[in-house]
């Protein structure tokens, strides 16, 4: 067995494919070096260092045989953080280049393939309550500001929907759980990645006086419309599921 350890990005994970098949790997295994935990003592340990060239040489071949919209669903893979995301896509690349002529996506009969399936349904369904559920809330420098904690990796398959809705104010999303974000400034939309955490105390501090105000006449307006003998919870819960309820300022 050889454990093939790569530095965590989407680049450092397609060379870690590529060197996969440079040198000739059969029984093999891919890991990250954050979750790596050797549990075999005699496996033999390949250091992975990113390069582009070679990723870029295995996302052109793939994209010769699945398309644009394959290595898409391939990188909602990558986004999910499941456990076993390595050895899926590089079961998916093996699979493309065994069956060069066919869209092994759709071969559901493969249990990898059926899982990545699956795998890119729950992403979009995440994709999607993301964009829905998220709120905005004005700070004192101006900039509108929204936190989230998704299942899966999101931001980035979020970015150009906001990007694209919101162009004529400054805004930021930042996901809580992986302690990075997404800052529009009406020019350029690009990734940070703060030190710290964000200190919730903190932030609510740096409201702006508008943002407090809108916040109080949204409960109290939603408070007078609720109508309890018209209250369904359960359908309720089926349209906004209890875990995105932090999200709405109404729930507060």
């Amino acid at each position: 067995m050889t454990t093939l350890l790569y530095d965590g990005s989407f680049d450092g994970l397609f060379t870690a494919i590529f060197e996969v098949f440079e040198y000739r790997y059969l029984d093999v295994e891919i890991s990250s070096r954050e979750h790596f935990h050797q549990e075999n003592i005699f496996a033999e340990i390949h250091e992975t260092i990113t390069q582009s060239e070679k990723s870029d040489r295995v996302l052109n071949k793939l994209e010769q045989t699945i398309g644009k919209q394959g290595v898409h669903q391939l990188l909602k893979v990558f986004l999910s953080e499941d456990s076993d995301m390595e050895n899926l896509l590089l079961s998916a690349v093996r699979q493309s280049i065994k069956y060069p002529g066919e869209n092994i996506l759709q071969n559901f009969a493969d249990s990898d393939i059926l899982k990545i399936s699956k795998i890119c349904k729950s992403v979009d369904r995440e994709r999607h309550r993301m964009t829905a559920f998220v709120r905005f809330e004005k700070m004192q420098d101006d900039v509108f500001f929204a936190k989230i904690d998704p299942d899966f990796n999101v931001l980035p398959l979020i970015r150009k929907h906001f990007k694209d809705r919101y162009q004529d104010q400054k805004w930021m999303i930042y996901d809580l759980r992986r302690n990075y974000g997404i800052f529009y400034d009406l020019e350029t939309c690009d990734f940070f990645y703060p030190e710290e955490k964000l200190n919730l105390n903190q932030y609510q501090q740096k409201f702006h006086d508008e943002e407090k105000n809108y916040q109080t006449l949204w409960q109290r307006y939603f408070t007078k419309t609720n109508i309890v003998e018209r209250k369904n919870m359960k359908l309720h819960l089926q349209h906004v599921p209890k875990r995105y309820w932090k999200y709405l300022t109404e729930k507060h």
